[in-house]
């Protein structure tokens, strides 16, 4: 038996051992910081109102798009950190948030237009989608999958 064959069994024997930890947490903690990209939206000193404003691809819809973004971002948050109805709401934060690179972060690469932070909840949330809410969330309770 090699030291390195043993640091391996070991290490993939913690990994293993704390996936749901460690899924738990980056559902809930990236959705809490999340939410805190919609209170402002929504409620902060320049919230946004609910019809006007900034539309889509500079196309007049009649709500203002930032206002929508602050509702998903703030309750969609909510529910995600939660782990209730995770799939539904993971999949609209994504495409929320390739909107919003799209939209304000024009340029390809992320560290040069400083869409960073929505590539990567684009990437948490397209993973949430696909993976769902893990065992320890509102989901699993209702479903029975504890």
């Amino acid at each position: 038996m090699s030291i390195l064959g043993t640091a391996d069994r070991c290490v993939n024997s913690i990994a293993n051992n704390t996936q749901t930890l460690s899924w738990t947490l980056l559902r809930i903690l990236s959705s809490a910081m999340f939410m805190t990209h919609g209170w402002p939206k929504m409620f902060g000193e320049q919230a946004q109102p609910f019809l006007g404003g900034m539309g889509f691809f500079g196309i007049d819809l009649g709500v203002n798009m930032l206002w929508v973004a602050g509702a998903i971002e703030l309750f969609g948050g909510g529910l995600l950190v939660l782990g209730l109805f995770t799939r539904y709401v993971a999949l609209l934060a994504a495409i929320l948030m390739v909107m919003a690179y799209l939209t304000a972060h024009p340029a390809w690469f992320p560290t040069l237009n400083n869409g960073e932070l929505a590539a990567m909840y684009f990437l948490v949330y397209f993973a949430i989608f696909a993976f769902g809410p893990g065992k320890v969330s509102l989901d699993s309770i209702i479903r029975g999958q504890r």
